[in-house]
């Protein structure tokens, strides 16, 4: 039970990057700690990577996000498949021009690598999540293309052919947010996740559940469109806790509590 969160800001947004990304970090940490990352690009530019082996209470004093920044991902790991010693492995990963965090599990991804010839973004890597990517970078992020999946999947990508795009992917099994401001749209894996970033930031955001079988378009700040998938229903997975690092969410929170004064 992995987390994802991030955001889409158009230039006019006072949000302060640095201070969001921490305050979804903070909201998602306690769903996993055996990896957290997080990804951000600052409009044509290419997408800037960092992740570690560790909770997010490591990381949330350490994240440095530009001022120009237009959208970013964040995500917290409690691995299924794929060995976060590999780096590889660990969110958000990348696959050609696609960079993308998921919370899910992919059951037929070995079987999707080969039947679409796709290679691995590198050698070692086994995680089930790159198969969504490697969809979206060769499909130009159709969601006809998700339907070939089966498992469970929330997940957010941005593609670098695409400047100023962040698209998000609900399948079924596990939950995904949105709140839309003014000039801001922000995405977590929970609503409370969403109203931890509204305190920091003080923002009034308009939020909802993303359905399932729905892939959203967002650019500037502003859902630019959303269309409809067929996910694959035959998938049945056992009822997961989702909070699994329940030590590193109080940590993260009370650490935010000191970063929003400074």
């Amino acid at each position: 039970m992995c987390g994802i969160a991030g955001y889409s800001l158009s230039a006019s947004s006072s949000v302060e990057r640095t201070l969001a990304a921490q305050a979804l970090l903070a909201g998602i940490a306690e769903r996993g700690a055996d990896a957290v990352g997080y990804a951000y690009r600052r409009g044509s530019s290419p997408v800037t990577i960092h992740k570690q082996r560790s909770g997010a209470s490591a990381l949330l004093e350490r994240v440095v996000l530009p001022t120009s920044t237009t959208e970013a991902l964040i995500h917290v790991r409690d691995y299924t498949k794929g060995h976060p010693r590999i780096e590889a492995n660990n969110h958000p990963i990348r696959h050609g021009s696609v960079v993308g965090v998921h919370n899910g599990i992919i059951l037929n991804d070995d079987e999707l690598m080969q039947q679409h010839d796709f290679q691995r973004a590198e050698p070692e890597m086994t995680v089930d999540s790159e198969a969504i990517f490697a969809l979206a970078e060769a499909h130009q992020s159709d969601p006809s293309a998700l339907e070939q999946l089966r498992g469970s999947m929330a997940t957010a990508w941005l593609d670098e052919r695409q400047a100023g795009t962040l698209f998000l992917a609900r399948g079924v099994g596990r939950p995904l947010w949105v709140g839309t401001g003014r000039d801001e749209m922000l995405f977590a894996s929970t609503k409370a996740a969403l109203e931890i970033a509204e305190r920091y930031l003080r923002l009034k955001l308009r939020k909802r559940e993303v359905d399932e079988g729905t892939l959203v378009q967002v650019g500037d700040g502003q859902v630019l469109d959303r269309r409809r998938f067929k996910p694959d229903r035959d998938f049945e997975e056992r009822s997961l806790p989702a909070v699994r690092a329940p030590q590193e969410g109080a940590s993260c929170l009370q650490r935010l509590a000191a970063l929003a004064t400074l």
